[in-house]
């Protein structure tokens, strides 16, 4: 019985942990967001999140696993459109979290 008990407790120790890491991988920052937009996105997206021109769409609080998805297309290319696909080339997973994570919070 001691030996089962073990298990179980280095099970939960285990589960534990790995949701405290996915947690902490998940987290993003939306102050981290906010200053890289506002030094490059803002120029077409315009002062929080509200396009400059109708050709570019608003991004002030849309859903941040929307954002999400959709930088990350057109980074790997799945979503193709010639400005906005070299913009998101350079972006890492955690810069497009930081960047969905301010735009989804930017209420009017």
């Amino acid at each position: 019985m001691k030996k089962k008990k073990s298990n179980v407790l280095a099970g939960l120790v285990l589960a534990s942990s790995t949701m405290a890491m996915a947690a902490g991988a998940q987290a993003a920052d939306p102050a981290v967001g906010q200053a890289h937009y506002e030094s490059t996105c803002v120029a077409c997206h315009g002062p929080k999140g509200i396009s400059v021109a109708p050709i570019y769409p608003n991004l002030a609080g849309q859903k941040e696993q929307y954002l999400i998805t959709v930088l990350k297309d057109y980074r790997d290319g799945t979503r193709t459109n010639p400005i906005m696909a070299p913009m998101a080339k350079g972006l890492s997973d955690t810069d497009i979290g930081n960047l969905a994570a301010y735009l989804s919070r930017i209420r009017d």
